[in-house]
């Protein structure tokens, strides 16, 4: 059995090798509606679609997550995208290509896409 001293010592070493540093907090958080009736809509391939959009240009500072369902059926499916600031744009009838584009517009360019828009302010997912 292992002392505290060597389990201390052993996360320690642990923490050293995997250089291990505090992250910042990500800049945009993108959270897609991923209920039964979002997954019904396209929800998978929309939060696929950030997902990949995210990683393809090596974007650090979004966050991309699935949560349940905001009972906003015929509006999915549903995406938010929640600033640093705490402003939350909730996005409705996306597609990965729409995905692709409030990716490009509103993450990099920090434009909003309007057209898609049904609230923004506070969040409803």
């Amino acid at each position: 059995m292992k002392s505290l001293e060597d389990l201390k010592k052993m996360k320690e070493e642990t923490i050293q090798a995997m250089q291990l540093k505090e992250q910042p907090e990500p800049e945009y958080r993108v959270t897609v509606g991923l209920g039964t009736c979002g997954i019904a809509a396209g929800a998978r391939a929309v939060y696929n679609a950030f997902v990949e959009e995210v990683n393809n240009r090596k974007i650090k500072y979004v966050t991309v997550v699935g949560t349940g369902c905001a009972g906003i059926c015929k509006n999915e499916p549903l995406v938010e995208i929640t600033g640093a600031d705490g402003i939350t744009y909730t996005y409705q009838n996306l597609t990965p290509e729409k995905a692709k584009a409030v990716t490009e517009q509103h993450l990099v360019q920090k434009k909003p896409v309007e057209a898609w828009l049904l609230a923004t302010g506070r969040s409803l997912l």
